[in-house]
Order: structure tokens, then C-alpha cells, then sequence
């Protein structure tokens, strides 16, 4: 399992990518998966950890990204003998490492960066093996194994059926997540608006939150585990207001888990992961946006939690289970997955004992 080396695995607060890394190597594990996990080596993890990068690059200033991205991506594919199969969650970098070896890779693309990178994924189609995480970031020049949705450990999510009276925006400051769009509704709606997550873009931040913030608009930062639950749980309502296509959003999920219902503009994979009128409401434009506060009443928090009980870490494990089956195994694909999440995780150990060598 190749986690990027930006966050720690899992991550301690803000980190994507290792948080399904962590989900999904926790699950495989448990699954009876012999799992090596390549990552920082400050990660924790019950499956066998293979580090040579001391810590995140994004927590470690000073940290040469390109020495020790190098170093990460060489000490992985130096050992790829030694494996059945490399899940590659690092980007388009690895697939130049990929075909000077014979252990198959699946790269899951967590979404496009720009369509700069994309030569890359164009010139490694087919000989190596992809994987989305929405059909809305299916890329039409690439050719995709399967689509699997990332999933949460619902355990980590209390579903809360009160909430408080603000609003929350929950993501990276950056003008792609909509921090200014999510202030000027929390005003039109006459709402209290709590800003949580890191600071992407410190000039966007001075200019377009920093001036607003008061008693009615707080920023608290990046928040850990205990506190993002209380946080989402708490909310009103999550205001997913992107200037982008977001190619799956967990911050969507994770408030869904709560009980919280998304406010979102339709772009990416919002439609795959919001049920209009169910779990949130798809605004077409800001003015929809501050219209569907005062709808958000009307949304059974009840339904919303149930709804988010369909992204499970233990469909996303079996999943990938079945993936894997496809790349190693000549033969047909496993049958479609079954809704049981029970029944899923006995298949996907039924899977694994068939395909991976034991310890």
C-alpha cells in the first residue's frame, strides 16, 4: 500500500488521501490481508510499516519534497518482488516506476490536479490499471477498472439529532472549497458560520475570511477526530459551496454520518454523493444556496445519517478486494457486492485468503 508522504497515515487532522489510505489498509488487515504499508514513519498502523521518510513533508519545514518523494517511491518499488500487487494512492509519479517492475499496480486516482499531469495517465492506459473514486472523475481518455466510493469508519461519527444554530464550513481555505461563498450566505441567512480546516491559500485567506471573522464568523483551525465529530454533528447544515469539480468530498460524507445534512453547488461527484432533498439539498448558485438554509429544517437528520450509511470503510474494503481479484486473477470478476455489510466482509476474506500469500 503506497500512502503519499504529505500527512502522516492516518492523518492527525487535515489529510484526505491518508485517511482511505488508512481506512482502507486498516480494513484489508482485518480482512486477513498481509499488508505492507509504505508511508511516513510516523504512521500507525496494524499492518507492517516500510518507512524512510522521518515525517510529512507538510509538518516538517525545511523537508526536501523531491529527495524524499524519490527515496519513498525507490524504497517501495525496490521491494516489489516481494508483493503480489502495489496499490499506488500517490499520484501519476509512481506509474513511471510501475512498468520497470512485474508486481501489477492499481493507482487509485484521487482526482486530477490539473490537466497538466495528465500525459502521464495517458501514457501508462492500459499497462497499468485505474481506478476512480466518483464516475463524475472519470477522465474520458482513460480506461478505468472500477468506480469505488470512499468509505468512513462510521464509528468515528456520532449521529447527533439536535443540532445547534450555525452553519460550518469544513475544508481547505482555498478559493476551489468556497470559504467567501460560505460567509456571504451564512449572512444573507442571518446564521452564525464556524470555518474549520487548514489554510491552502494564505492570500485568499487575509483578503476574503480574515476581514470577516467576529462573533458571528469563526475560524477554529484544523481540528482532530474527537473534534471534527463534535463539530459536524453540531451544525445546522455543511456549506460545500465549490468552484471546482470535486472529485469525491469526505468532508460531505462525514457531516452526512452525523446526522447533518450538505449544502452543496452541483459540481463533480456532489450529485453521486447527495440525495437532493435527502441528505442535502444541490443549490444551483448562491442565491439557491442561502434559499436552501431555510429548507434545511425540513431534512430528517434521521434520513441523512442512513443515507451516508451506504459510503461504509467495509464496502470501500470490499471493493477493492474485488479489484485486486480482477487484476491478479485471469478468470471472470467475483459477483456484484452484496448490500450486507456483514456478508461483505465474509466474501472479502474469502477473497483474500484465495489471492494474497499468507505471512
Amino acid at each position: 500500500m503506497l500512502a503519499p508522504i504529505a500527512w502522516r497515515v492516518p492523518p492527525r487532522n487535515y489529510g484526505p488521501w491518508e485517511r482511505v489510505v488508512s481506512l482502507l489498509t486498516e480494513g484489508l488487515v482485518a480482512a486477513g490481508v498481509d499488508v505492507t504499508l509504505f508511508a511516513t514513519a510516523d504512521s500507525c498502523t496494524s499492518a507492517r510499516l516500510s518507512a524512510v521518510v522521518p515525517s510529512p513533508y507538510e509538518e516538517t519545514p525545511g523537508l526536501d519534497v523531491k529527495v524524499w518523494e524519490g527515496l519513498h517511491l525507490a524504497n517501495a518499488f525496490g521491494q516489489a518482488a516481494n508483493f503480489d500487487l502495489i496499490h499506488n494512492h500517490y499520484d501519476f509519479l509512481p506509474l513511471t516506476y510501475a512498468s520497470l517492475v512485474d508486481t501489477p499496480t492499481i493507482t487509485t486516482i484521487h482526482g486530477f490536479s490539473s490537466e497538466g499531469i495528465l500525459p502521464v495517465y495517458r501514457a501508462f492506459n492500459g499497462r497499468t490499471t485505474y481506478v476512480s473514486i466518483s464516475d463524475a472523475d472519470r477522465h474520458p481518455d482513460l480506461t478505468y477498472l472500477a468506480t469505488i466510493h470512499h468509505g468512513l469508519n462510521f464509528g468515528e461519527f456520532t449521529f447527533q439529532d439536535l443540532p445547534g444554530e450555525y452553519l460550518l464550513f469544513f475544508g481547505r481555505i482555498h478559493p476551489d472549497k468556497g470559504a467567501s461563498d460560505a460567509i456571504r450566505v451564512a449572512r444573507a441567512a442571518n446564521r452564525p458560520l464556524v470555518l474549520a480546516g487548514i489554510v491552502q491559500d494564505q492570500g485568499y485567506f487575509e483578503r476574503k475570511v480574515e476581514p470577516h471573522l467576529g462573533d458571528r464568523v469563526r475560524y477554529v483551525g484544523p481540528v482532530g477526530p474527537s473534534e471534527r465529530d463534535t463539530l459536524l454533528g453540531g451544525a445546522l447544515g455543511l456549506l460545500h459551496l465549490i468552484h471546482f469539480d470535486e472529485p469525491f468530498g469526505l468532508s460531505v460524507v462525514e457531516a452526512m454520518a452525523c446526522g447533518t445534512p450538505v449544502i452543496a453547488y452541483p459540481r463533480g461527484s456532489m450529485a453521486e454523493v447527495i440525495a437532493h432533498g435527502v441528505s442535502g439539498i444541490l443549490a444551483p448558485d448562491e442565491a439557491g444556496a442561502v434559499h436552501a438554509v431555510k429548507l434545511l429544517h425540513t431534512l430528517d437528520r434521521s434520513n441523512v445519517r442512513a443515507h451516508a450509511e451506504r459510503f461504509t470503510a467495509a464496502r470501500m474494503v470490499d471493493a477493492y478486494l474485488h479489484a485486486y481479484h480482477a487484476v491478479l486473477s485471469s478468470g471472470p470478476r467475483p459477483p456484484a457486492l452484496k448490500d450486507d455489510a456483514d456478508e461483505g466482509k465474509e466474501h472479502g476474506a474469502l477473497v483474500a485468503e484465495a489471492i494474497f500469500r499468507t505471512p
